[in-house]
């Protein structure tokens, strides 16, 4: 790798430092241009995109890549480059993740950026400026909440009122029929994804049709809290590859988690 090996302590540190710094500056400027008036457009069939989120992306882009020119980069808001596939590291950014809440005047937007070695996270911050939430994690270091230690809720049984994800694939875990209290939508995957690592939420999902740049970060997030985040059978995500989407996830504390692909695996969406 080119720059050397990220196992040396004084390129991790580097790497930390550089990534907190950026993306709290990155989330001020999101939010200084949060509820203004903003030039938008769609992009693909139906995604938002507005001039928040290209200035932002080009702030992250500037910084990061200004700082790290030998590292692969792969953004939602940027053409792809396929030289990334040939780096060891790449750093893997969603600008604002949650760009319809942003958009329409919501809380519930952040930024997200990991930074992937191979096909795995190895460091991720996901701040939502309005909440003041800012998660961090370094591999085989633990997760941080705005700077303290946190974990995923431990135990198997399953609260609907602390699951989180699309109503009708979180109802596939109901026993019976019957109604059940679901959690709130939470406008922002990679947010949503998050509170699994705090206890926010026991457990929460991803439907079919996720990014890379949504969930890198929030994936290392909750294993560094105890969790686990993977598809139903259990298989653990790769990213940085060609293709860069993804079908229905899980993220839970490692019990529960085993728990609700067990469920799956017995019960297998069609």
């Amino acid at each position: 790798m080119a720059g050397g090996n990220l196992s040396d302590a004084t390129i991790l540190r580097r790497d930390v430092a550089l990534l907190q710094d950026t993306v709290r500056e990155a989330g001020a400027l999101a939010q200084s241009m949060f509820r203004t008036e903003l030039k938008k457009w769609i992009k693909g069939a139906s995604s938002p995109v507005s001039e928040a989120d290209i200035a932002v992306n080009d702030f992250l882009e500037a910084r990061l890549r200004g700082a790290r020119p030998d590292y692969g980069w792969l953004s939602e808001e940027s053409a792809d480059d396929a030289t990334r596939l040939s780096r060891r590291l790449t750093w893997v950014v969603d600008p604002i993740d949650g760009t319809r809440n942003y958009l329409n005047g919501h809380d519930e937007w952040c930024v997200s950026v990991a930074l992937v070695e191979d096909a795995s996270p190895v460091l991720a911050a996901v701040f939502a400026p309005v909440s003041g939430e800012y998660f961090f994690a370094v591999r085989g270091q633990g997760t941080l909440l705005n700077d303290k230690p946190v974990r995923a809720t431990s135990g198997a049984a399953l609260d609907f009122a602390r699951v989180a994800g699309p109503k009708p694939l979180v109802e596939r875990l109901k026993p019976s029929l019957g109604e059940v209290k679901l959690h709130p939508r939470i406008g922002s995957l990679a947010l949503r994804l998050c509170r699994v690592a705090n206890g926010g939420l026991d457990a929460a999902f991803a439907g079919g049709n996720s990014h890379d740049w949504d969930l890198a970060a929030a994936d290392l997030i909750v294993q560094e809290a105890d969790g686990r985040m993977s598809d139903l059978s259990g298989d653990s995500i790769l990213y940085n590859r060609r293709e860069v989407t993804h079908g229905v996830l899980v993220a839970a504390g490692r019990d529960r988690h085993a728990s609700i692909v067990a469920h799956f695996r017995n019960r297998p969406l069609a």
